[in-house]
């Protein structure tokens, strides 16, 4: 049974409150309406895009916090983030990430994006790649989420080695073990 306007609005803002990642698409399953009616609720509401409040969390909580390198410089959005331990990124493939061919991403933006934030997860002003080692498990194709999630493994003096593994909803498309180097110990 479809839901009354008012009380779908309800229970879609505390959707969003709850996981402010979650798109119109999905929305739209859990609610069993269309994008279209999910998009008109959201602008009724003032609720921006999903987009927009992955910038807007980015921008409030990462720019004070990352030191090797400015927010706008990770490749992706930040959505989580614990200095020398882990974090989480969202990379939302487009149209200037893909070939336009076949529309599968270019491979050295799903590396740009574990790359730098594993310059992001340092604890130092500079942060420098010495060594990776990739493996890309899948093709990823236009309109696919990314979410990397990077994870300090070991630091000795000014190394520090990072994994990163990066999924597609739930099937891993992109790994990598990077060895950091850091200015101070």
């Amino acid at each position: 049974m479809k839901l009354k306007k008012k009380d779908r609005q309800e229970q879609l803002n505390q959707a969003i409150e709850q996981t402010p990642f979650i798109t119109d698409e999905e929305l739209a399953e859990q609610f069993q309406v269309s994008i279209q009616t999910i998009r008109l609720d959201r602008m009724e509401l003032g609720i921006p895009e999903v987009r927009k409040r992955i910038e807007s969390v980015a921008q409030e909580n990462w720019d004070e916090t990352l030191k090797a390198l400015p927010a706008d410089e990770v490749i992706g959005e930040v959505i989580d983030l614990e200095l020398d331990q882990s974090a989480i990124s969202i990379l939302d493939i487009q149209a200037e990430h893909v070939f336009s061919r076949n529309h599968i991403a270019r491979g050295h933006h799903l590396f740009a994006q574990a790359n730098s934030l594993c310059v992001a997860v340092i604890d130092d002003e500079l942060a420098l790649t010495v060594n990776a080692s990739i493996q890309f498990k899948r093709s990823v194709r236009l309109n696919e989420r990314v979410v990397a999630k990077a994870k300090v493994i070991h630091t000795d003096k000014k190394r520090t080695t990072v994994e990163v593994n990066s999924h597609v909803e739930k099937e891993l498309v992109f790994s990598g073990t990077f060895e950091m180097y850091r200015s101070t110990d």
